[in-house]
């Protein structure tokens, strides 16, 4: 059991410093991600009016407006888990597809809160900095 422990450290380490030589995407690049994903629907500016929002039962959210639904701050857990589909199981209220290739790639850390750095993959971390730089 110890000898586990002490493997679990090393690889929480390796990967650590692997993501400190990496560096991180921003919101232009998150843009890009945004454009090919998100625009036709949530629209250019990510205020839900995009090109299929009026063909859709449930009215794409506002994302210029996530602050101010929590306080001014940004919820990156929430926005992370709507993305990847976590939090959108099972649920029928919403017609957003899961994108599974945000999912894939190289991985960097992204700080959710109380200390903790979560390994995400970089188009995921890309359009998390962008959403968060349109926030109003």
């Amino acid at each position: 059991m110890r000898t586990t422990g002490i493997i679990g450290i090393a690889v929480l380490a390796a990967f650590t410093a692997a993501c400190m030589n990496v560096a991180m995407p921003d919101a232009s690049e998150g843009a890009q991600v945004y454009a090919n994903n998100c625009a036709m629907c949530h629209g250019q500016s990510g205020r839900g009016d995009g090109v299929l929002a009026a063909d859709l039962s449930v009215k794409p959210a506002n994302l210029t407006q996530l602050t101010r639904d929590n306080d001014g701050a940004f919820p990156v857990n929430q926005v992370l888990s709507y993305i990847d589909g976590y939090s959108r199981q099972a649920r029928e209220d919403v017609e957003m597809p899961e994108f599974g290739l945000m999912l894939k790639g190289p991985s960097v850390p992204i700080a959710t809160g109380d200390g903790v750095m979560t390994p995400t993959p970089r188009p995921l971390a890309a359009l998390l900095a962008y959403l968060e730089s349109i926030q109003q």
